[in-house]
């Protein structure tokens, strides 16, 4: 299946106007708005249409570490170190509903496909689920024995997977409340996991620089990269399941191809860490957040071509000094340059490959010859 990023992604949009690092982003399920949290305390939602007023909404106390619409869009949660959940209507009141349960930072919030509950992680070491509309707090999963850092539901909502500090991932039964795997691969904290799109497998992120895919049904590990030079903090499907988008403290984004296992594209746009990454639900998007207070999104489409609009709230794009000429065909020569670094690579690789069975068959004939001489 054709995919968008099987083109260049280039920068579409800078959103600025939170005052500390971006720690989380989402998008509503019709790609409208972009919901982001930030270390300043405050939630904001974007509209994707240039121009538009953001709005801004504040509630939790301290900072806020995980966001994630509703899968109608109608509804908005998040996450702080203040140990609460808040549930938001996204519209210019912004009212919103605090859950209180955990007695420590909330680090994930993620609703059910149903929109009738959703799951929290926390540092307190538990999973806990809630029930959305009876704003009701309904049981805990208490196996981690350290922070737990990410849980997400599955696809279909049967199952829930977590991450920790314990250097695990847990896969749980939501019916059974009994965890049916853990997953000791890792050789650090464990920072983000996902279910594919197609709920067969799972994705996670760690502080060794790795991300790791396991078959949920066989347990087994069916994929290790080790791409990035520092921690990654974050990861996101795209919807169609093919591809994997990855942020790290290294201040890149990379893009993977699942089917074929292999580093697509490499993202330079953050100044420092990139704490964040998420594509939208038609997959036409992705956006990430970093230390550099702004989140970023990015659209795929042809080298050159890319665009950087910059806007805080309705006001006027500030004029750029250097030529859009020069700026494309820059553009162009990076993209070409790229595309050159990937042909040596894989023709290093066929040399490699080609030296491999030369070697062999000359010890081959070496072995005949021993043998063929009496």
């Amino acid at each position: 299946m054709a995919a968008p990023c099987a083109e260049d992604p280039s920068l579409e949009r800078h959103f600025k106007g939170h005052r500390d690092a971006v720690t989380c982003v989402d998008f509503s399920i019709n790609t409208k708005q972009l919901a982001s949290g930030s270390m300043d305390s405050c939630l904001m939602v974007w509209h994707m249409k240039p121009q538009s007023r953001a709005y801004r909404f504040t509630g939790h106390k301290d900072a806020i570490t995980c966001v994630n619409f509703s899968p109608s869009g109608h509804l908005l949660a998040s996450g702080s170190r203040d140990k609460t959940v808040r549930i938001w209507v996204p519209n210019v009141k912004g009212e919103s509903t605090a859950f209180r349960a955990h007695t420590a930072t909330v680090r994930s919030v993620h609703f059910c496909s149903d929109g009738q509950s959703f799951v929290t992680a926390s540092d307190d070491k538990t999973v806990k689920v809630w029930a959305t509309h009876r704003q009701k707090f309904l049981f805990s999963l208490s196996q981690h024995i350290n922070w737990v850092r990410c849980a997400k539901f599955s696809p279909d909502g049967r199952l829930i997977v977590s991450a920790s500090d314990d250097k695990t991932v847990k896969l749980w039964d939501k019916n059974s409340r009994e965890c049916v795997h853990s997953y000791c691969e890792h050789g650090g904290f464990v920072t983000y996991v996902d279910f594919h799109p197609s709920g067969t497998c799972i994705a996670a992120a760690g502080m060794d620089n790795t991300v790791k895919v396991w078959d949920v049904r066989t347990h087994r590990l069916l994929q290790h990269y080790q791409l990035h030079s520092a921690a990654v903090n974050g990861l996101s499907f795209h919807p169609s399941g093919n591809y994997l988008i990855t942020a790290s403290s290294d201040s890149t984004l990379k893009i993977l191809d699942l089917m074929e296992g292999r580093l697509l594209y490499t993202l330079h746009g953050h100044q420092g860490p990139a704490t964040t990454v998420a594509f939208s639900r038609t997959g036409e998007y992705f956006a990430s957040g970093g230390s550099d207070e702004q989140p970023e999104v990015d659209f795929p489409g042809p080298p050159g071509r890319g665009r950087s609009v910059e806007s805080v709230q309705s006001q006027p794009q500030e004029p750029v000094s250097v030529p859009q000429t020069l700026t494309s065909t820059l553009e162009h020569i990076v993209g070409q340059l790229d595309v050159l670094t990937q042909t040596v690579s894989i023709l290093e690789q066929r040399l490699t490959l080609t030296e491999d069975k030369l070697k062999q068959c000359l010890e081959n004939q070496q072995l005949i010859m021993q043998r063929a001489t009496p």
